[in-house]
């Protein structure tokens, strides 16, 4: 690990011109959405967000699960610098994002190469007949009024206990494999497989890491000891 300034990430950003970026939790803080460390303590211990965000819970205890995701909707969250300067990158350079977050904040900053890694709270479907039900509505009801149906409305979003999508793991590992420079943002990089990601980068390619803590990751990286925004803002 080499440890290098805001600015020394920022110019190597610049330089790249296939960059494949990688995003947690630390990108949207910035916009006021709290990360799921924050989320512990809200059932007062006795039940941990892993389980409130699971599938066991979202079939077993349907109102628990429910209450619990109304709590992480933050829809008037704007993007941030990180999110708009990544949106602007893509513009002249062939940029992807890959996204562990579930706030839809790189698209509506504009991104159009993004692939939610986790899914989106933003898009929301019933269980019993399928279709697509507005967040909106979800916020309003957990259940699908429309033609009587009754079912169970779920936002589209991975919950502990499930499994990934193929074409998103491996739209994921072409986005990796395609880049120049892979930037870890905001994120531990602890979870996986989001954190196994890495192994498909090209042997060339350049690895920079930009978070307030340092990750645990084998392969040799550039590492800035910083909020993102301090590096994101140094880019325009």
């Amino acid at each position: 690990m080499k440890t290098i300034l805001p600015n020394e990430a920022a110019e190597q950003i610049r330089a790249a011109q296939k960059i494949t970026f990688l995003t947690g939790a630390g990108v949207s803080t910035p916009s006021g959405i709290p990360d799921y460390r924050s989320l512990k303590g809200i059932y007062q211990g006795v039940e941990q967000p892993e389980y409130l965000l699971s599938h066991e819970a979202m079939v077993y205890e349907p109102e628990k699960f429910y209450q619990f995701v109304q709590n992480i909707y933050h829809p008037t969250a704007q993007p941030n610098i990180i999110h708009q300067t990544m949106a602007k990158l893509e513009e002249q350079k062939e940029v992807w994002v890959v996204s562990q977050n579930i706030d839809g904040l790189h698209e509506e900053a504009g991104s159009k190469h993004v692939i939610n890694f986790h899914g989106s709270l933003y898009e929301c479907s019933c269980r019993k007949c399928g279709r697509s039900v507005a967040w909106q509505n979800y916020l309003k009801s957990d259940r699908h009024e429309e033609e009587n149906c009754g079912g169970q409305i779920r936002p589209d979003i991975v919950l502990y206990g499930e499994g990934f999508k193929e074409h998103v793991l491996e739209g994921a590992m072409k986005a990796v494999e395609q880049a120049e420079l892979v930037v870890i943002v905001g994120t531990s990089f602890q979870v996986h497989p989001f954190c196994d990601l890495i192994r498909y980068k090209q042997p060339q390619a350049q690895v920079l890491v930009i978070n307030q803590t340092p990750i645990a990751l084998a392969q040799p990286h550039s590492f800035v000891e910083a909020d993102g925004v301090l590096v994101f803002q140094q880019i325009n």
